[in-house]
């Protein structure tokens, strides 16, 4: 014991409800096998609490500590405002009976478990670092919730216990635009939507950061607002000050919160081996109470043989409860001891692979390695081409000792990795799949990490391994630069150490096996298993093949353009120069702008922070419409640098010298609506509108003897909107065949389609495309160039023609505020964290909300016809080869083409079914060529 608390001593406070809701959701729902009471979540929170335990010894290691949780949800803010927090979900029904269970698991660890009726955990924790400083000591609050950051300084810090991140001032000041002592100022001002604290309408926290230091605190502000320039701001401020000074009460915490415990009681006491390790047998924790009682030097307690814990080795265990331990993986250098692994995972039905390679490119790089795991906790790496020395003019380094002979390791690998009885579990399997192609084995069937995130958790997070190893397993991996450096002294992996190599490899398959364990469990509680099994899934083996395959290009093509693009850039340099009466860098925005506005003193300049004029495309565009030529010229000579840099120059590098073909490369998750993205080189983005943006495709060629086949969805996302949002008009347009640019036009302006113009169908065009990505009145005026006044009236009589679709938009906004996503009509959710933003962002989440539906359909529908179509046009002399968008592309033999047109099209046209059967045809356009110009 201690002589009480002072001076020298650390307390660690501590936020239980993280805990639990980061166990509830990351983890799978596990039930105890004898009785069935749901206890993933109190699983989770043990696994936390033993780890917090043991991370937590030596010189800096807490003196007294407490968790501390929510006693309820009535406080006193909802005496003072019952809104408070009534747009929260409730608690899960499975988390509910979980919810007793932590605090009794806290009391087994011998840690004090404390909760107060009538307030916050979060006021529970700023008085007792409020005691604890005044009596000298420092204190750590285990959090990562940025209410608790106006607590931070003065002896006060945080740390994201999952990130391993030390919130100090300086991090708070990052996040806020303020000092901790201003922070409920800030958030006063701002709200909280996810608390439902009302704040100022219409101000944000970069804002309300901003009002702050320039008037010190919020009660200055609020008596000086009438001096605020801004009216609709200073409207806000003076009109709603009561609602902004109940916000701050309702976000200032209160460290005068009577406590029943004292400092005293919250001294670090050892566990009671009995009872920690009764209550974990009791939870039916067979391997963590196997950790914990090591840990305690102690005899865990003997589960009967019928227990289910004690009959079943993985009952009712967690993905995140192991400690990673890179010294224990192990490294297979002979045949005998990869057998052992092989045998393992035929016998388990599963294994996560893991390859390495000299680097991203997958057709040109080298294998190096290959990792494996069959549980998690326990994995290897067969090393394979790891290289030792410099290596000489002639040829790489020498191999380094120690490693099998590549042949015979993937000789045995084989019949594993092709073996339909086992899945094969990677993190963006396509990658993995495609270096062993190149080496003889097919690899199925495969399970994918990557993409279980993606169907879950599109719209929420990036999918990457390492972001979803520290979100969902609270494990930071090794840092690839820990091993390859950076910069000009950057290696590959082949040059690292085999020993080093190891653990990070093996940690790769290790990290990939308990995100699967994790995941897969989730993907039905989460209701995206079909989009999963049938968007995602399939969709891998028929990109890998598509990307082996690559579409030859031709280099002579690519370099004429690149020469003519040159000439064409330099007369029109010449051009602007003479506009602007002397020469300049066009390529130099700072020197462009200071041409428009200082020396020829157009209007509409404004300056950054850096004191250069904005002369971005939306700025030169405004210029443009108001009939200045030199912005216009300037547009065209940007347009063309990005084609020549972009395309014509780029590309040539990108020819794989084996192959003479480009290889693209599609990112499954590279959008959240499920459309793919394509890199080195993106195809995706290669300009249609304009001459010289067309012209590029001709350099897509076809192999001597066949032809380019283009098929392409006529106006699908229009058809969709049709369906969704029930346009009577639309869908009859569509099933007659009418032009429905023209049919729109005659509904809006009452032109009779006889006397249609080309100009008003034009309009309609952009209407009808605008209004699925939620154009404003000023971005019609843009396109159209024409006034902003005019262009909104185009928009409300389309919204008066056809009201359905203001209709929808309402109707898939409210969605998406009620259950934080929106579907397609597939299944597949894209979340919307953002739909409650307010300022601008508001609008842009709103906008992608509403397109999200007609968009993700649409990619659906392409990605269900791709993964038919190797069936159905199996036995035809034809490969797949591109995605664009709405449009694949074929090479086929010349005199097949209209074989393969019309399988491929009868499969484009069902796609939907019969999942989903709209109400509008969907329409393919077929063409071929010798180019992909010429076919499209």
């Amino acid at each position: 014991m201690t002589e009480g608390f002072g001076t020298g001593c650390h307390l660690h406070l501590i936020d239980g409800s993280a805990f639990i809701f980061r166990a509830f959701h990351a983890l799978p729902p596990l039930t105890r096998k004898s009785d069935g009471l749901p206890i993933g979540a109190v699983a989770g929170f043990c696994n936390m609490i033993h780890k917090y335990v043991q991370d937590n010894r030596g010189p800096d290691a807490p003196t007294h500590v407490a968790v501390i949780f929510d006693k309820g949800s009535h406080t006193f803010r909802t005496d003072l405002y019952p809104d408070y927090k009534a747009n929260r979900d409730e608690m899960p029904a499975d988390l509910r009976p979980q919810i007793p269970l932590t605090r009794e698991a806290t009391r087994a660890f011998n840690i004090a478990c404390i909760e107060k009726e009538n307030y916050e955990a979060d006021d529970i924790i700023a008085t007792y670092a409020r005691l604890a400083v005044e009596k000298g000591g420092r204190v750590t609050i285990v959090s990562s919730d940025k209410d608790l950051m106006q607590l931070v300084g003065n002896g006060v810090e945080m740390l994201d216990a999952m990130k391993n991140k030390r919130i100090g001032v300086e991090e708070v000041e990052a996040k806020f635009g303020v000092g901790p002592d201003r922070v409920v100022d800030v958030q006063a001002l701002a709200g909280d939507s996810v608390d439902n604290v009302p704040g100022a309408p219409g101000i944000g926290i970069k804002t309300a950061a901003q009002l702050i230091q320039d008037y010190g605190d919020l009660e200055t502000l609020l008596d000086r607002a009438e001096e605020i320039k801004q009216p609709k701001r200073r409207q806000t401020l003076i009109e709603h000050r009561a609602q902004i000074e109940l916000s701050k009460k309702l976000v200032t915490l209160d460290a005068e919160t009577p406590l029943d415990e004292t400092l005293d009681d919250l001294e670090v006491k050892d566990p009671d081996a009995e009872t920690l390790l009764g209550f974990l047998a009791q939870m039916e924790f067979r391997t963590l109470l196997k950790r914990v009682a090591d840990a305690l030097g102690a005899e865990p307690p003997a589960l009967s043989e019928t227990s289910p814990a004690a009959a079943d080795p993985a009952a009712p265990e967690t993905p995140a409860a192991l400690p990673f331990d890179p010294e224990g993986y192990e490294c297979v250098r002979h045949a005998a001891a990869l057998e052992v692994w092989i045998g393992r995972a035929q016998g388990r039905g599963r294994v996560a692979v893991d390859t390495e390679t000299t680097g991203l490119d997958e057709m040109r790089v080298d294998l190096v390695g290959i990792s494996l795991s069959v549980e998690p906790g326990q994995a290897c790496y067969i090393p394979l081409g790891h290289r030792e020395g410099e290596g000489d003019l002639f040829g790489s380094a020498a191999l380094a000792g120690g490693q099998m002979p590549m042949d015979e390791a993937l000789a045995l690998l084989k019949p594993l990795l092709e073996d339909p009885a086992v899945m094969k579990i990677g993190q963006n399997m396509k990658y993995d799949a495609k270096i062993l192609a190149r080496h003889g084995i097919a690899v199925a069937p495969i399970d994918d990490t990557m993409l279980m995130s993606y169907a879950m958790h599109a719209g929420l997070h990036g999918h990457s391994m390492d972001a979803l190893s520290e979100r969902y397993l609270g494990h930071a991996p090794i840092p690839i630069k820990s091993l390859l450096g950076s910069g000009k002294s950057q290696i590959t992996f082949d040059k690292v150490p085999v020993a080093e190599a190891v653990k990070y490899a093996a940690e790769d398959a290790d990290v990939t096996l308990r995100l699967a364990e994790l995941f897969k469990p989730q993907l039905h509680r989460a209701k995206v298993t079909t989009v999963y099994e049938t968007l995602e899934r399939p969709l891998v083996p028929v990109l890998a093949e598509m990307e082996m395959h690559g579409i030859k290009v031709d280099r002579d093509t690519l370099s004429r353009m690149s020469n003519a693009f040159a000439q064409k850039m330099a007369a029109l340099e010449a051009e602007i120069h003479d506009l602007a009466g002397e020469s300049f860098n066009v390529g130099s925005p700072k020197q462009l702008g200071e041409i428009l506005f200082d020396k020829m003193s157009l209007a509409g300049g404004k300056k950054g922070k850096t004191g250069a004029y904005a002369t971005g495309a939306d700025v030169l565009e405004d210029l443009a419409a108001e009939g200045h030529d030199l912005p216009a010229r300037v547009l065209d000579w940007r347009q063309l640098s990005k084609l020549k840099s972009t395309y014509t120059d780029a590309l040539q590098d990108h020819i794989n010298p084996e192959t003479g073909r480009v290889h693209t490369s599609y990112v499954i998750t590279g959008a959240v609506t499920g459309r793919l993205a394509s890199t080195d080189p993106n195809l995706q983005n290669i300009p249609v509108r304009s001459e010289e943006g067309r012209r590029i495709r001709e350099a897509f060629v076809a192999e001597e003897g066949k032809v380019l086949l283009s098929l392409d969805y006529s106006q699908i996302e229009l058809r969709i909107l049709a369906h969704v949002a029930g346009i009577d008009a639309l869908k009859e347009a569509f099933r007659e065949g009418q032009d429905i640019h023209a049919m729109t036009a005659s509904e809006m302006f009452d032109v009779p389609m006889a006397e249609m113009t080309p100009e008003i169908r034009r309009r309609a065009k952009a209407i009808n495309f605008g209004v699925i990505y939620g154009i404003s009145g000023f971005g019609l005026a843009r396109n159209l160039r024409i006034p902003r006044s005019e262009a909104q009236g185009f928009i409300d009589r389309y919204f008066e023609r056809f009201p359905g679709i203001r209709d929808y938009m309402d109707a898939t906004v409210a969605f998406a505020k009620e259950h934080g996503y929106v579907q397609t009509l597939f299944g597949r959710r894209i979340h919307t964290p953002e739909i409650g933003a307010k300022g601008p962002q508001a609008g842009f989440a709103r906008r992608a909300a509403i397109n999200a539906p007609i968009q993700g359909t649409a990619a659906d529908i392409i990605r269900r016809a791709m993964i038919r179509m190797p069936a159905a046009i199996e036995g035809l002399p034809a490969k797949m080869l591109l995605q664009v968008h709405d449009e694949l592309i074929f090479e086929v033999e010349a005199g097949a083409a209209e074989d393969v047109a019309d399988r491929a099209r009868a499969v484009m046209e069902r796609a939907g079914l019969p999942a989903v059967a709209l109400d509008v045809p969907l329409v393919v356009d077929a063409g071929q060529g010798p180019n992909w110009a010429a076919a499209h």
